[in-house]
């Protein structure tokens, strides 16, 4: 079947939902820096790199097809937590989101014959109290190595949620619903 888009990111998860939703897409991973600005707002840095990677894969390619990216970020007290560089990094990182709510922002980008959309979705996590022990060995599994706030709420980590406010495929990073929004801008339907 032919694709109905590009998928401008080398994740599996957003592969996988996209699948779900029965969008068929390539792939075609782009790299860009996604350091964040001094003093760059959360909202504002997922957004813009979402939309320069989006720019980015659209520039590099010469498909018609429209090109989608996102971007997610785990916000605790207002700073952006990345992927953890190590063990020490992931201990910091989730002893911080322990016994505590925190944000995740995943925006995503759509372009499509010259045009450019773009949304945002904000969820709220809370984090039941882990202990040094749990946080090192869910470490040891890892899980937690290439994902935003050394976590992943589809895989062993689902056992340290206590709640979840907004939207659940939002923090695994491609919120479906403004995802599906977008498509349809651009004539892409995921029920017809």
């Amino acid at each position: 079947m032919q694709a109905q888009l590009i998928l401008a990111s080398a994740s599996p998860r957003r592969s996988e939902l996209l699948k779900q939703i029965g969008i068929r897409h390539a792939v075609m991973a782009v790299a860009i820096d996604e350091t964040p600005f001094p003093g760059e707002d959360p909202a504002a840095y997922v957004e813009r790199v979402a939309a320069e990677k989006s720019a980015v894969c659209a520039s590099q390619n010469d498909s018609s097809l429209p090109v989608l990216a996102a971007d997610t970020s785990v916000i605790c007290d207002g700073r952006i937590l990345g992927k953890p560089d190590d063990l020490q990094h992931a201990i910091e990182m989730l002893s911080r989101l322990s016994g505590r709510c925190h944000q995740v922002y995943s925006a995503v980008s759509l372009r499509s014959a010259g045009r450019h959309w773009q949304a945002l979705s904000v969820s709220e996590v809370r984090f039941r109290p882990l202990s040094h022990q749990e946080i090192v060995g869910y470490w040891q599994t890892g899980e937690p190595l290439d994902k935003a706030g050394a976590y992943a709420i589809q895989g062993l980590a689902s056992v340290f949620i206590e709640s979840i406010t907004g939207s659940f495929s939002g923090v695994m990073g491609l919120p479906l619903f403004e995802t599906a929004q977008l498509l349809s801008q651009a004539g892409i339907e995921v029920i017809q």
